[in-house]
């Protein structure tokens, strides 16, 4: 599961950037040639609804308050033909459609953001019943200390989720 690599993520002119953006996307990119089985991609895109506490959320991110079809939503990288994409407007990607979507094989997740949508998506995962591994060097959070600290609290959950590197990763691949 690729989490949110979306342009608003990536632009240095965002409210939304993300510390470590393009280090991460090389590493999903060193996964994704390594790994040829099936990918889901996630894509944050506001509701324009703003139900609730989204509302104020969008009152103190103004900017990022887009059209659900602003180019600022687009992948950074196009998937792979047929690779599925799952789009929602909130932080979690968890639920019945990743559930069925990801199936039943082993739960690999990266993306960004590190300290919200990979970290909430990967709780939901967990609370679910699902083994995680999450690929750190692959995430990138708001900050380097923001990331560092999601790994870690993501570490105590150890182990429901398994922290490896893309390097790791590739080379498990290489010996299957």
């Amino acid at each position: 599961v690729v989490v949110d690599m979306q342009q608003i993520f990536r632009s240095a002119e965002s409210q939304w950037a993300v510390a470590g953006y393009d280090e991460a996307a090389a590493r999903i990119e060193q996964l994704l040639v390594a790994h040829t089985g099936p990918v889901v991609w996630t894509k944050f895109v506001r509701d324009e609804q703003e139900d609730g506490a989204w509302r104020a959320y969008y009152d103190r991110w103004s900017e990022c308050r887009l059209a659900p079809d602003s180019p600022q939503w687009d992948l950074t990288r196009p998937a792979r033909p047929g690779a599925a994409t799952l789009t929602l407007p909130t932080f979690s990607k968890w639920g019945p459609e990743l559930a069925r979507l990801a199936g039943d094989g082993p739960l690999i997740v990266c993306g960004v953001a590190t300290d919200c949508c990979v970290l909430s998506t990967v709780l939901g995962a967990v609370d679910a019943g699902r083994a995680v591994t999450l690929v750190a060097d692959a995430c990138a959070g708001a900050t380097v200390e923001a990331h560092d600290q999601a790994i870690a609290l993501m570490a105590m959950l150890s182990p429901m989720v398994d922290i490896v590197t893309a390097d790791d990763l590739t080379g498990r691949y290489a010996m299957s």
